[in-house]
């Protein structure tokens, strides 16, 4: 395939009624650099500020999310218009990226600005430069950042005008951008291309020998092997994918964020876990990889209320907490639920030697009546549907049971599976 001969593209998405100026700047900036500019009002009030040419207006972004400008003016409320026209504007990128007018996304504000970004971009493929500069970026940025590749840049002052300060922040957004956009267009348009079909797989510290083994097996199957760490924004990541419809198949040995959401550990994500990929029919593997453990910071973090349970001391930052019997039947029943729900060619592995590194024979986790009460709620759970159970007698890490799981999510994709 030959070059593109087209400059790259960049949505400018932003509130041209308070960052007008702003805006226009950075649209001037990015046109030195050689970058086609698509500006998108998310704004409610007229345009103040900004005399360059609007790609999508405010009208057309808030009638994309099923309202009206003169609605959102009328009722007063900042918090729905923000949703709304962070809705409206996903629809809009969707939209450009489908018409092959979408090269990176570059957006400036404060927490109202930035939250209409955000959810604009959240949808967005991974691998398109998406960049938002914002008063927020130097705290707690994952409400920003979600389960998406989204850079973030601190504006360091208030984008409130151009000065000696915003001036080098914001050339260097327009430089950044400009560069990752090319960039972009020049992979889309290369010769070469992957075209492995994908797997995501769940994977921890504890259960790493497992996904190592079976993402080799799978290699060898001809498949591109995803794997995402289960710290919550890894579950997240793994369940965005899934539903985004690039996923061959998923292999979920790693369950272990169900403990977290249900116990109040921090790397929860969220109840949700464990439904993306039979809710979109994608191929499934699970089985109940570190359930034995939730996860807190340092030991003097962990809550007074566990301090007479069994815990793990991983590093000076990570505290595991071994779960109860009834936790475990709990996680089972909720893992089987979810399992038994899919609309997905689905399979349920069940390691009776331990879930776990921790939970193998000898070590400190290692307790078979937690383990029983959660294959007997999984497996409860699961009868008479039609998820197919695969009863192994080893360690989830033992590196035949990880093969024959990669074998089991292979027939699943191929329609070998009984």
């Amino acid at each position: 395939m030959a070059a593109s001969t087209r400059e790259a593209i960049v949505a400018l998405v932003g509130t041209l009624d308070t960052k007008g100026a702003e805006y226009r700047w950075i649209a001037e900036s990015l046109a030195r650099h050689g970058v086609r500019v698509a500006v998108v009002d998310t704004g409610i009030r007229e345009p103040h500020g900004f005399d360059g040419l609007i790609s999508v207006d405010q009208s057309q972004v808030a009638e994309a999310a099923g309202s009206s400008i003169a609605e959102l003016r009328s009722r007063g409320d900042r918090g729905l218009a923000t949703a709304t026209m962070g809705e409206g504007a996903a629809v809009v990128l969707a939209d450009l990226l489908a018409a092959d007018g979408l090269d990176g996304v570059l957006a400036l504000g404060g927490s109202g600005g930035s939250a209409i970004a955000a959810r604009a971009v959240r949808d967005l493929p991974v691998g398109l430069p998406k960049l938002i500069v914002s008063t927020m970026a130097s705290g707690d940025v994952s409400p920003y950042v979600g389960a998406s590749d989204v850079t973030l840049m601190y504006s360091v002052v208030d984008i409130a005008g151009i000065n000696q300060i915003s001036r080098e922040v914001l050339g260097n957004a327009a430089a950044g951008i400009a560069a990752m956009a090319t960039a972009r267009l020049a992979r889309s348009t290369a010769a070469t291309h992957d075209d492995r079909p994908l797997v995501g797989a769940s994977m921890f510290g504890v259960t790493t020998p497992a996904v190592d083994a079976a993402r080799e097996r799978l290699e060898e199957l001809g498949y591109e092997v995803l794997v995402f760490h289960a710290t919550g924004s890894g579950g997240l990541a793994l369940e965005a994918l899934a539903r985004s419809g690039l996923l061959a198949g998923v292999l979920d040995l790693t369950t272990t964020e169900l403990a977290d959401d249900l116990v109040g550990g921090v790397l929860t994500a969220g109840p949700s876990r464990l439904t993306a990929a039979g809710a979109s029919g994608v191929p499934q593997v699970v089985s109940v990889g570190a359930l034995d453990m939730v996860n807190f910071g340092p030991r003097d973090t962990v809550p007074a209320a566990f301090d007479d349970r069994l815990f793990f001391i991983h590093n000076p930052t990570v505290t595991l907490m071994r779960t109860t019997p009834e936790e475990s039947a709990e996680l089972g029943a909720r893992v089987g639920a979810k399992l038994a729900a899919a609309t997905s060619p689905t399979v349920l592995v069940i390691p009776r030697g331990g879930v776990s590194a921790l939970d193998d024979a000898g070590q400190p986790f290692r307790d078979e009546g937690a383990d029983d009460a959660l294959f007997d709620a999984a497996l409860a759970a699961v009868a008479g549907s039609s998820v197919t159970v695969v009863d192994e007698p080893h360690n989830i890490n033992d590196p035949g049971l990880a093969r024959r799981a990669a074998d089991a999510l292979h027939d699943l994709i191929t329609g070998k599976a009984n």
